[in-house]
């Protein structure tokens, strides 16, 4: 599965922060920055270090991860170099056939993100607040980060030179923001450059590139009979090879949008319009195609989402599931696994030894399922989900991957009267997260810190959270810590996985750290 290009985003932000308070951004030749390098390996035998980069491969320069691959792939290669000392050279290397050269890469993209120029009416970076870190509103729309990372892109920026290269080093399959196809449409939502995306799609099509398309649905904008002809004109290209439908998700710092597909009756009409060519590819390719994101199943159905969710086998590769497609059929599923393994069970009875529950941190998004599910196995009432409100975003927005600190500290402090709480902060799931918190290393038990327990006679409340509400550095996108968030809290709380065939094992061996720790006092 793809992971979100953070390193390079990360980056590019601080450049344009750079750019802000100077002349002008000076533009570097590309170059790799190594962040490992494997010892034994060719690389390592040629002295290479962390902090050296990468300029070329015999001659060429290696603009991104995606060069870097199609220029070494022979055994013999003459690569151009900057070492610690800011030399620039060349160094011939060899390694056996099927050796890897030895290389890790800070980032896949070493000559700059290429950014946005469309002006699309929904974009969610533009809806964000002013004061939010610099890398949250960076706008990409780079076709290298889409055949990487798997983010989408319009192909509005998109040079000959591209075209070109795309072709030639065959770049496929790349997700592409389609959104319309009718040209009026498309200008009107997305901007002056709207055909000239379309129009390298096209072209790219012909060539034989592959794509995974995306639709922001918005009311009466470019859903009904628009969405219907966009769908048919997609399905006539056999090189799309799936879509799939998300609705428009809008927050409370704009004001252009006031409604989505969230109301049951909005939701349904749209997922009307999809149905017949669900119904058309299942009978012509063997797959429904054209995927509506669990957003639309969950505001048409509530609580019977369960029994309207496409089968796993419908969503294929789950090549959509960054997207919102796919990740409440993966989620029961698992869960039902978790299930028939016992891991509910082991959980409940961790929980009840140690004379206490857990409270697992929920977008709204999930209150047609979560509960459910969690109610009707071995951990009814002992584990328990706390659905919070976003109301830093507001608007509409409701997945649990978006939630904020602040938000997530109401919700526990509500939670948390009259109840007891985990001393201590811990991770499980691998992440090193900063200041208080611990993490778990392979089967060792969570670590548990801070204030002792409350008495016997309280009740005890672990708080978790998702692993998914932090970033790789362990913050939240209102830049709280786990540190900030327990101590804003008056609870301390602890990170976990996202699926219950791994939370649940979890939040059994906090159970079971926190009843060794009753005994030792």
């Amino acid at each position: 599965m793809a992971v979100y290009p953070s390193k390079d985003i990360d980056r590019e932000a601080a450049g344009n922060a750079r750019a802000a308070g100077s002349r002008a951004r000076k533009k570097l030749p590309p170059r790799a920055e190594i962040e490992y390098v494997v010892p034994e390996s060719p690389a390592d035998d040629a002295g290479f270090e962390p902090g050296c980069f990468i300029t070329t491969v015999d001659g060429e320069p290696v603009r991104d991860l995606i060069d870097w691959r199609w220029l070494s792939a022979e055994d013999e290669i003459t690569v151009g170099y900057i070492d610690l000392d800011g030399e620039a050279g060349e160094v011939d290397l060899f390694r056996d056939e099927g050796e890897d050269w030895g290389f890790e890469f800070e980032g896949v993209v070493f000559d700059g993100v290429k950014q946005c120029r469309n002006a699309c009416i929904f974009c969610f970076m533009r809806q964000l607040p002013d004061d939010m870190r610099a890398s949250l509103t960076l706008r990409d729309d780079d076709f290298r980060l889409s055949f990487l990372a798997g983010t989408f892109v319009t192909f509005t920026n998109l040079s000959a030179e591209d075209e070109a290269r795309i072709i030639e080093q065959h770049i496929s399959p790349l997700r592409v923001s389609l959104h319309a196809s009718n040209p009026e449409v498309r200008r009107r939502i997305i901007g002056k450059r709207a055909a000239h995306g379309i129009g390298a799609l096209d072209r790219l099509l012909a060539a034989g590139i592959e794509f995974h398309a995306q639709i922001v649905l918005m009311p009466d904008e470019n859903d009904g009979e628009v969405l219907r002809e966009t769908l048919e004109w997609a399905y006539a290209r056999p090189g799309i090879l799936d879509i799939c439908i998300v609705p428009l998700g809008f927050t409370k710092h704009q004001t252009c949008f006031t409604k989505s597909f969230d109301d049951p009756d909005a939701a349904y009409r749209a997922m009307e319009v999809i149905k017949p060519v669900q119904e058309r590819a299942f009978a012509e390719r063997g797959t429904l195609w054209a995927h509506a994101a669990d957003e639309f199943y969950c505001n048409a159905y509530g609580d019977a989402i369960l029994e309207h969710l496409p089968p796993a086998s419908c969503y294929g590769e789950f090549e959509m599931f960054e997207d919102g497609v796919g990740i409440v059929r993966s989620f029961a599923d698992d869960w039902q696994r978790a299930v028939e393994s016992g891991a509910d069970a082991a959980c409940a009875q961790a929980l009840r030894e140690a004379k206490a529950t857990a409270r697992l941190v929920f977008g709204y998004a999930t209150r047609g399922f979560a509960a459910r599910l969690m109610e009707e196995s071995a951990v009814a009432g002992l584990v328990r989900p706390l659905f919070v409100k976003n109301d830093f975003f507001g608007g509409n927005v409701d997945v649990t991957g978006l939630l904020c600190g602040c938000d997530i500290v109401r919700a526990i402090r509500d939670a948390n009267l009259g109840e007891g709480s985990l001393g201590g902060a811990a991770s499980l799931d691998g992440a090193t997260l900063p200041d208080s918190a611990a993490s778990l290393a392979g089967d060792a038990p969570p670590v548990v810190d801070g204030p002792s327990p409350a008495s016997s006679d309280s009740p005890l409340v672990i708080f978790c959270i998702p692993r998914v509400v932090f970033n790789d550095d362990g913050v939240t996108l209102d830049d709280m810590t786990l540190a900030d968030i327990e101590k804003a809290a008056g609870a301390h709380v602890a990170v976990v996985s996202c699926n219950g065939s791994e939370f649940l094992p979890e939040i059994a061996r906090l159970a079971a750290e926190l009843r060794a720790k009753s005994f030792e006092g």
